[in-house]
């Protein structure tokens, strides 16, 4: 790899000529590969002893090898997702400081590592927003948390500045910052490629726009988790040096072991814990993370969201929000039956057009302000579709955790070969004893979605967008 003369300069500098060379070095060797266990899908049991664990992540392992992960129904069913060991280290903000329920922000998400890891640690009863600036990437985003499951998401599109106009909304917010991205260097070579003390600076500047522009959407009180994945004190250190003193934000520091090896500022400031995941010492990329906690005498205006969705509501109603559904009251009690006994309690069923959602009670009038002034491009559960006389289950219905009542559907265990195809979007053929209707496919137990089977075929409901687009299996496939 060969490293711009101005980086190492600069990280020479930084870390000391001896140090510089033993991380020097670690860029020379190969990545090491991570994944995160989604454990209500997924439970390893003795497997777990052939994964060495990520020390500061409880569902995070380290692979002995790189797996054929396009070619693991695992992995598209949700059962875990491929993600650098280094930036679990988030999950110890989450344990640590957020006890209660709350609404949290993951500010630039894609294409949803944090967000899906955010989702499993964060307490139960809380909604976590999901946002992407980059259109395409919002859907990337969106796909990855309807395989993970969790019902209690919102994922929008939208550029920072756009979240202004919720004052005071969210408890966290976890700003992963575009950066210069050094800490990629060995995954990406492009990243080497782009680098250049010009982008750094130009990367800096736009850290602080970004949280400049989110900073009135926390709550007096809440929590920003900022993280990067560059070793640059310019956009680490600096910028939260001017987040505390600009702001007013208060550091907090983290409980962590020795045996992490985690790195403290590379700046020597007394009193500013911020951690450092440097190659040479911990096993995964480069990655910095700072958590801060916003003054909470701060005087904000308290937005009653209530009272201003509840407005809204009744215009909605004079237009006929919901008689223009087409979505009848047979429709919502056969939805209703898909559903586990007493999701009803917490959770509400939404008719939109032609298809019927499902959303946490808590939060509606909070879902209600986001639409009025965000990009809300998915929001809690897609259950099923009205086409003609048919109500046609959802694929995020399959992949739902705690709502989903399989029972209420058959189901048909199929084959390596038969999952293959059926995430290829190909026709699937099951046995003439089958079902006739929707039935529901499972591979290694887990479900991996719908079909229709009307006898001579089985008609296949995968997202067409979302299949497997290589026609060819590799040699040697290997999976989790």
């Amino acid at each position: 790899m060969n490293l711009p003369a101005s980086f190492i300069d600069y990280t020479r500098a930084l870390l000391g000529n001896e140090e510089y060379e033993m991380f020097a070095d670690s860029l020379q060797q190969e990545s090491p590969v991570s994944i995160r266990l989604n454990n209500v899908k997924w439970k390893m049991d003795s497997e777990k002893s052939l994964l060495n664990k990520v020390l500061w992540a409880s569902e995070g392992y380290y692979l002995d090898e790189r797996l054929t992960f396009t070619f693991d129904p695992l992995f598209h069913a949700g059962c875990y997702y491929v993600q650098e060991a280094s930036s679990m280290f988030v999950e110890q903000v989450i344990r640590q400081y957020v006890k209660e329920p709350v609404i949290m922000l993951d500010l630039c998400a894609a294409p949803g590592g944090k967000s899906t890891h955010a989702r499993s640690v964060l307490p139960q009863g809380s909604l976590l927003v999901a946002n992407e600036v980059i259109r395409n990437r919002s859907q990337i985003l969106a796909e990855n948390l309807t395989k993970w499951g969790n019902p209690d998401v919102v994922v929008t599109n939208n550029d920072p500045a756009d979240f202004q106009k919720l004052p005071s909304f969210f408890d966290v917010i976890l700003a992963d910052v575009p950066c210069s991205g050094e800490g990629m260097f060995r995954k990406d070579p492009v990243a080497v490629e782009e680098w250049s003390p010009e982008n750094v600076e130009i990367c800096w500047q736009r850290q602080r726009r970004i949280i400049g522009d989110i900073w009135s959407c926390l709550k007096p009180g809440g929590i920003l988790v900022y993280s990067t994945c560059t070793y640059n004190t310019k956009e680490d250190e600096e910028n939260v040096c001017w987040i505390r003193e600009e702001l007013g934000a208060e550091l907090l520091s983290l409980n962590i072991r020795e045996e992490w090896n985690i790195t403290s500022n590379l700046l020597n400031e007394d009193h500013m814990p911020v951690y450092h995941f440097l190659p040479h010492k911990t096993k995964g990329e480069g990655f910095f993370l700072a958590a801060l906690r916003k003054p909470i005498t701060e005087s904000e205006v308290d937005v009653d969201y209530i009272t201003v969705t509840g407005k809204n509501s009744k215009k909605k109603e004079k237009k006929g929000g919901a008689s223009a559904s087409l979505v009848s009251k047979e429709n919502l009690v056969m939805a209703n039956g898909w559903l586990n006994e007493g999701v009803s309690d917490t959770y509400l069923l939404l008719a939109e057009g032609n298809e019927i959602q499902v959303f946490p009670r808590l939060f509606a009038d909070e879902l209600v302000a986001m639409k009025q002034s965000l990009r809300v491009i998915q929001a809690g559960v897609r259950i099923g579709e009205v086409k003609g006389k048919d109500l046609i289950p959802a694929h995020a219905l399959a992949m739902s955790t705690s709502i989903f009542r399989q029972e209420a559907f058959t189901t048909e265990e199929i084959t390596y070969q038969q999952a293959i195809a059926y995430l290829r979007k190909e026709a699937i053929t099951l046995p003439v004893t089958a079902f006739r209707g929707y039935i529901l496919l499972t591979y290694r137990n887990v479900p991996l979605g719908f079909v229709k089977n009307i006898g001579n075929r089985a008609n296949n409901l995968y997202p067409q967008e979302w299949r497997i687009r290589s026609g060819y299996l590799p040699e040697e496939v290997k999976t989790l």
